[in-house]
């Protein structure tokens, strides 16, 4: 081990700590607009993986058109999702829609397993090199593509909540669903826009990883991974979201690091995030960014 190594690791950290950002403000979007964990955020990654893989090596689609039909295929999906799905449980206890969401991370397993098999399928050659020079670090294409595009996400969703006007809309759903609805605002399409941006925006992610490692089911565990992130960062906190990320895109590779040069227990590459979870909730139960809810009895 050595001092540019830590260093290798520690610029790859906080690249795959963008894109655990990005894929946490997804839970965060889901969360504050309907108040519902969605434990199929990492499906949405695998099933926009999957869907740029067919367009690309069954389609015969240039990759740079294949990545923005992804988007939108995803979209789609997304508002789908929401309304034969998810619509007719408004109203019904939040435990109960995510339970519904647990069945169908189940549910996308099976399917993409039946259509496309067990078997991990690689992406074809998308960039001309393995890996660019970045001050003398190698970094692989894929994963500049998904800084660059990461950032251009997290200054859209900084836009959007604060200028447009259905960002405006989610953030009054968020704080308060019955006043929103007697200002006017839609909250059926609140929920539908949510649920779309979140599946478009984990598209995003699945693709990157599906580029590096290859597509699978294993995929789906991405959006498992990403889970300490937004409970460090906040559930309710877009900002809390990025700041979460980077802290474990970044522990993650700095335990690789300690893991390799002095403990040499094989495992806590995967495993320190979870550690680190757990101390969260004990310390700050709602998160470094989160708004604690004080309930009396």
């Amino acid at each position: 081990m050595t001092s540019n190594l830590l260093v290798q690791l520690l610029i790859n950290g906080l690249i795959v700590g963008t894109l655990y950002g990005v894929v946490a403000m997804c839970f965060v979007l889901i969360y504050k607009s309907t108040q519902v964990v969605n434990f199929a955020q990492g499906e949405f990654l695998l099933i926009g993986a999957w869907a740029c893989w067919w367009m690309v090596v069954e389609a015969a689609l240039p990759f740079w058109l294949a990545f923005p039909l992804t988007f939108a295929f995803m979209m789609a999906f997304g508002v789908i999702l929401q309304m034969v799905v998810l619509r007719p449980l408004i109203g019904e206890p939040i435990i109960s829609v995510i339970m519904v969401t647990i069945g169908l991370s189940i549910f996308f397993q099976a399917v993409t397993k039946w259509i496309f098999g067990a078997d991990v399928q690689p992406f074809p050659e998308i960039f001309p090199v393995k890996s660019v020079d970045v001050f003398g670090l190698q970094v692989q294409p894929a994963y500049l593509m998904s800084l660059v595009v990461s950032l251009l996400i997290m200054a859209g969703f900084a836009w959007f909540f604060k200028y447009s006007r259905m960002g405006l809309a989610m953030r009054a759903t968020a704080f308060n669903q019955q006043v929103a609805q007697s200002l006017g605002i839609s909250v059926k399409a609140v929920f539908a826009m949510a649920w779309a941006i979140s599946a478009m925006v984990s598209a995003l992610a699945g693709v990157v990883v599906g580029i590096v490692n290859g597509v699978s089911g294993a995929l789906s565990f991405f959006g498992i991974k990403v889970f300490p992130a937004v409970i460090v960062g906040g559930l309710d906190s877009v900002i809390g979201a990025i700041v979460g990320g980077l802290i474990i895109g970044v522990l993650e590779n700095m335990a690789e690091y300690v893991d390799g040069q002095w403990l040499q227990l094989g495992n806590l590459y995967s495993v320190a995030p979870f550690y680190v979870l757990i101390v969260i909730l004990m310390i700050k139960p709602y998160g470094l960014f989160g708004t604690k809810n004080i309930e009396r009895v």
